[in-house]
């Protein structure tokens, strides 16, 4: 028998080993139940791992992923996955995250075409043609394939959505929301891009994705959100001098803006 991977058994001892010495119950828990709150539906990207993402313990995410994190409605894994997640599991949110820079996506935008891997990017191949001029305007190579790969995830997030088994939690009254999120690997955050979805009546008045190619959302990191809540939060008087967009004070009164 190959013993070329001892090495990683013996990982697995010292990692078994290291958590027994920190919560001699762990693995009891472990055994006991899953209870996730979080369905993440991910790419297969190796740098990119759910718990560690999110900072939570084994037990607390259950995870599907694939390449360029599609939704494919026929697909029975996913699918088989969400009904679990939704019917047994009771999760209460849907996560679909993908990433910047994703070789998936990147593969979507080219004219090499294949078989398996090209059939499974098509929906991505055929937005991007459907849209070429849009996202060719874009000059910068990097910022076309990340403004894809946020595109991609929002129609991913309808197509969740749209599925019977989404559709019948919402209507028997079972809590469960739908997110799209992005992460970037060259800063380890996560960013919040949406839609937010916890019923049909929203995702029905959600605009089309082809409205979303046309007027993008603009990703928003928990730093960046903390920031401007923490901004929003002063007034004119707490600061020291008035943000360049705001009028200055004259006498506890703003003074109007000038007119050229």
């Amino acid at each position: 028998m190959s013993r070329t991977l001892d090495h990683l058994f013996d990982r697995n001892v010292a990692w078994a080993h290291a958590k027994t010495d920190a919560d001699p119950h762990f693995f009891r828990r472990m055994a006991e139940q899953q209870t996730p709150r979080y369905l993440w539906i991910g790419c297969s990207d190796s740098r990119i791992t759910a718990n560690d993402v999110l900072g939570l313990e084994p037990g607390e995410v259950f995870v599907h992923r694939n390449i360029a994190n599609v939704v494919h409605t026929s697909d029975m894994n996913i699918l088989s996955v969400l009904e679990y997640a939704v019917e047994h599991l009771k999760v209460e949110h849907i996560i679909i995250c993908g990433h910047y820079g994703c070789g998936g996506v990147q593969r979507a935008l080219v004219t090499e075409r294949g078989a398996m891997l090209d059939h499974w990017l098509q929906p991505i191949s055929m937005l991007y043609r459907k849209h070429r001029a849009v996202f060719e305007a874009i000059s910068e190579h990097d910022a076309r394939l990340d403004r894809m790969c946020e595109i991609n995830i929002e129609m991913q997030v309808r197509r969740v959505a749209q599925t019977p088994i989404v559709e019948n939690a919402w209507a028997r009254g079972q809590k469960l929301n739908l997110h799209g999120w992005i992460y970037a690997i060259h800063d380890g955050l996560l960013r919040d891009l949406g839609p937010h979805l916890s019923s049909v009546a929203e995702r029905d008045a959600l605009p089309s994705i082809d409205h979303r190619v046309l007027n993008p959302n603009e990703p928003m990191s928990a730093l960046r959100r903390q920031a401007l809540d923490a901004f929003s939060s002063l007034s004119l008087d707490d600061m020291a001098s008035p943000p360049c967009c705001m009028p200055a004070l004259d006498d506890g009164a703003a003074k109007s803006p000038r007119k050229d």
